[in-house]
């Protein structure tokens, strides 16, 4: 049973069988899916979905590439979401320097902000970062991340920076690109990194897994995922499956 730990399905790209597809995952093994939000709107999608299906919980948040449309009145929004006993975390969050479609000045503004929210409401927080790793650890180093709680999700950095995340209380996520054949800093961190604090997902429609690639992802491939890690440390792939699942659990207190 698994705990796919980040999610779209707000996504357009579920839209035409968006509920047929949600209704057989508890049948398929999924035993909860975290649906991380990108936008104001989408935040607002994440929580109905939430309420809709039980195995499904949210977080609500503004992505980097939307960072620009941010202001006071939707920051307030955004508290006032996060308050929904279906939220569980405030994300996805961050920096995106690939393709900085906010200016990178108004995207750590607004990443130091909703890091300030999580830690008044007590949430810890789901974190994009690409391309950013610098200004990523320096961010979370000086916000006192530790005191917040939370997860980089779909982890490219690499395992030097993984320990320092990791020394700061933070659970490192992995997806589908740990499969894919050129994957090497992502290998050696799941080589190395404590199984109890590790997290998988799938970051659906987007990065689905060796054999599927190019299709579109759902929460249903995220055996793949488990299956790699499990062929790296030499465990089953179960063992991946019950570890992680715990481990979001706690993170994310379900």
């Amino acid at each position: 049973m698994f705990f796919d730990s980040h999610a779209h399905y707000d996504d357009e790209r579920f839209d035409e069988d968006r509920d047929t597809l949600l209704k057989g995952m508890p049948g398929k093994g999924i035993s909860y899916i975290l649906n991380a939000a990108s936008n104001i709107d989408s935040s607002k999608e994440c929580i109905r979905l939430a309420e809709k299906y039980d195995f499904i919980y949210a977080a609500v948040g503004v992505h980097p590439h939307d960072a620009a449309t941010l202001d006071d009145n939707s920051f307030q929004l955004i508290a006032e979401m996060a308050k929904s006993p279906k939220v569980v975390a405030i994300g996805e969050i961050g920096l995106d320097y690939y393709y900085d479609y906010s200016p990178r000045e108004v995207q750590k503004y607004w990443f130091r902000k909703q890091i300030q929210l999580a830690r008044e409401l007590g949430l810890p927080v789901i974190i994009h970062n690409r391309d950013a790793h610098a200004d990523s650890l320096e961010i979370v180093a000086s916000e006192d991340i530790s005191t917040v709680g939370g997860v980089f999700h779909c982890f490219s950095g690499s395992w030097e920076m993984a320990k320092r995340l990791l020394n700061m209380g933070i659970y490192i996520s992995v997806g589908g690109p740990v499969t894919f054949k050129n994957a090497v800093k992502v290998v050696e961190v799941v080589k190395n990194i404590p199984l109890d604090r590790l997290l998988i997902e799938t970051d659906c429609p987007y990065l689905t897994p060796v054999p599927h690639r190019g299709k579109r992802n759902d929460s249903t491939y995220i055996g793949y995922v488990a299956e790699k890690i499990g062929e790296i440390r030499g465990i089953s792939t179960e063992k991946v499956a019950e570890i992680t699942l715990e481990n979001a659990r706690r993170l994310f207190k379900i």
